[in-house]
């Protein structure tokens, strides 16, 4: 069955794009406002998008009922700067506390009793049970449509916590330690890192028509 995206409603978009698009790794975001209010929240449009320099990309969608940016994207947008961290699963009810619609004056990282340190280059606090935590700039922001907006980030700094390093000269890093999870289809639905398998590469077999 074929999906003509451009026809479709918008909530058969969305569910469309959410249910497929599987799994999605989760940005804890953390940003201050221009006023110093902390801001915590999670969005799993979220990637990495190259090295050189490191980018991270966020999309962030606008607020349902009157159509402003929410206040990651207002933090990020007034102040250049933001924190990603990766959500681990003893942090997922903290992290899915952070998701309600707050009042912009609310300082989420208080109401969801997240814990906090400083970090190096950036005004917004690292999570400090988060196994790892990006520090970023604001690089560009594009408003493509009419609800969402598209942040592109640039890594300045990350945190990953020691008992994850397993070789920092090779930049070695233990991911299934982590425990991270991730987005699934449909609201509410979160799957673990786990039941993984590895492949090598292969190289190129220029007999391969003769193989066939």
């Amino acid at each position: 069955m074929q999906f003509d995206m451009r026809a479709l409603p918008l909530p058969a978009r969305y569910k469309i794009i959410n249910s497929t698009v599987t799994p999605r790794p989760i940005a804890w975001v953390t940003t201050l406002s221009t006023d110093g209010v902390r801001n915590a929240a999670p969005y799993s449009f979220f990637n990495a998008v190259g090295d050189d320099p490191p980018l991270l990309v966020l999309g962030l969608l606008k607020h349902p009922r009157h159509g402003g940016m929410k206040d990651t994207a207002s933090n990020i947008m007034a102040t250049g700067e933001f924190v990603v961290n990766l959500v681990c699963e003893a942090d997922a009810e903290r992290m899915n506390r952070c998701s309600v619609d707050a009042p912009p004056e609310l300082d989420e990282i208080e109401y969801a009793g997240i814990e906090t340190a400083p970090a190096s280059v950036v005004k917004p606090p690292l999570i400090a049970t988060a196994p790892v935590s990006f520090e970023c700039r604001k690089v560009a922001a594009l408003d493509i449509g009419p609800r969402q907006t598209v942040i592109l980030g640039e890594i300045l700094m990350a945190h990953i916590k020691d008992e994850f390093v397993i070789d920092a000269a090779k930049a070695y890093v233990d991911n299934p330690a982590m425990k991270l999870i991730g987005r699934t289809h449909g609201s509410g639905w979160y799957l673990r890192n786990g039941d993984a398998f590895q492949m090598d590469r292969p190289t190129y077999d220029p007999d391969w028509r003769e193989r066939q």
